[in-house]
């Protein structure tokens, strides 16, 4: 069942997805995490590993503004399925992963933040029985690195949808699950 749109990842981290400052990776960075459900999902928890072979351009951060702009979600999430992989994700049950078609790195005073966007699989079965939770057809990351293993916190929503508040005009992020899943044991390999 979807939950109301969860606010901590509202107008702030959807506009910085698309609006802050990014460049090219140097090498290849590996990251590791271990994710904790949260409310609903409390006491589930999965490794996830992430590769990031790049980051995304100007162009393509203007790309996704531009498709939210002129036709919300689902526009956007066409062109983020278009774009080019900047890595991939894997979780702890196994399988090559899927790729990351969006991946900001933004310094902060405290290190740094990576912030990841991407369109989410969906599995035969949401696509046969036309399950409600096809709609949430993106997944977003954020991880916060401090220089230490105790500083660095992060987010997992596996299945979101961005939309617009009809009332106060401010993007929100609206998740398929009550809350998102902590990132704890983040590390840098």
């Amino acid at each position: 069942m979807p939950s109301k749109p969860y606010r901590m990842f509202s107008l702030i981290l959807a506009i910085s997805i698309f609006a802050s400052a990014g460049g090219r990776a140097d090498k290849e960075e590996v990251i590791q995490a271990q994710a904790f459900g949260t409310t609903t999902m409390a006491g589930k928890s999965f490794g996830v590993t992430i590769y990031i072979d790049d980051h995304s351009t100007p162009a393509e951060q203007k790309a996704l503004i531009d498709a939210f702009k002129s036709g919300g979600h689902d526009a956007m999430v066409k062109v983020l399925s278009k774009m080019k992989s900047k890595g991939r994700v894997r979780l702890s049950s196994g399988g090559v992963g899927y790729q990351i078609a969006y991946i900001r790195n933004i310094q902060t005073p405290q290190g740094r933040t990576i912030r990841l966007l991407t369109d989410r699989p969906i599995g035969i079965g949401e696509a046969t029985y036309a399950s409600r939770s096809k709609d949430y057809d993106i997944s977003i990351i954020e991880i916060k690195l401090g220089g230490s293993e105790e500083k660095n916190t992060g987010s997992l929503i596996p299945g979101a949808r961005i939309m617009v508040n009809k009332k106060s005009q401010q993007i929100e992020i609206e998740s398929y699950h009550a809350s998102p899943w902590r990132l704890a044991g983040i590390m840098e390999r």
